[in-house]
């Protein structure tokens, strides 16, 4: 019996269909490069602090043996509602902000150059300025809107607020609740301001190279693209897929009985 050549050709656009979107597994796993159950050891060099930049706000909270008098510091890290340090999107956050020449405006103190510090720098230089007015004062600075946008396909695209100045993209990533199985791996997309310059970084994060990089640790307002694959939009047109696979069932099956028949 011989089966024409349309019914040959429906069953393979069908296997096509079945097996075309699915996504290899020597695609998914991480650090594919670090084999089987191997230990390495290497050393972190790209290892950086968070460097402070306009529009940043600062939580800076000053501590003394005359607490009210050094009080006057920390009296805008109170929200407009509910507790300190709520950072709910009802209780917006009440800091100091870096304004675009660099700078912030404190009591006793006036304008410091913040932008292009460290928030150890500028606590190191609000500390010895407040040496004049208070005996060993004690300074903590927090950036309070260290956020990243995470979007694509992963669990939970949102905008995230870090607590961590050292924040890499996997934990960020983690957050998010991770990529989905139909994510692509190899090409994600981190977005970044900075020095009036918008930045577009390709990561892989399939190779253990990704944590030697200089963008393996997140700044303010970092934006993380996960690109989705083929068999994301396969499992999104699933309707379309489904009937598409009725169809050329249908022909396929109606070939052979003619081709027999005949």
């Amino acid at each position: 019996m011989n089966i024409p050549q349309a019914a040959i050709l429906n069953i393979s656009l069908l296997v096509v269909l079945l097996f075309g979107s699915c996504t290899p597994y020597k695609k998914i796993p991480y650090f594919q490069d670090i084999q089987g159950t191997q230990t390495l050891s290497e050393k972190i060099n790209n290892s950086t602090q968070l460097i402070v930049q306009p529009a940043d706000v600062l939580g800076i909270n000053v501590g003394s043996r005359n607490p009210e008098s050094s009080a006057v510091f920390n009296y805008n890290l109170s929200r407009v509602s509910g507790n300190n340090y709520n950072t709910s999107p009802d209780n917006p956050v009440i800091g100091y902000l870096v304004d675009e020449k660099g700078l912030i405006h404190l009591p006793l103190i006036g304008d410091l150059k913040a932008a292009g510090l460290t928030t150890s720098q500028i606590r190191d230089k609000i500390s010895l300025d407040l040496q004049a007015f208070y005996k060993d004062p004690v300074v903590n600075i927090r950036i309070l809107n260290f956020k990243v946008s995470i979007y694509g396909d992963v669990a939970r695209p949102n905008v995230y607020t870090l607590q961590n100045e050292q924040t890499s993209i996997i934990e960020a990533l983690t957050l998010a609740g991770d990529l989905n199985i139909t994510a692509i791996r190899n090409n994600i997309l981190l977005v970044r301001y900075e020095n009036g310059e918008r930045k577009y970084i390709h990561l892989d994060i399939t190779s253990k190279k990704l944590m030697e990089s200089p963008y393996f640790y997140l700044k303010n307002n970092d934006q993380i693209y996960v690109q989705p694959g083929k068999s994301k939009f396969a499992s999104v047109n699933d309707a379309g897929f489904r009937a598409a696979t009725l169809i050329l069932s249908g022909l396929s099956i109606i070939a052979i009985m003619v081709s027999r028949t005949y």
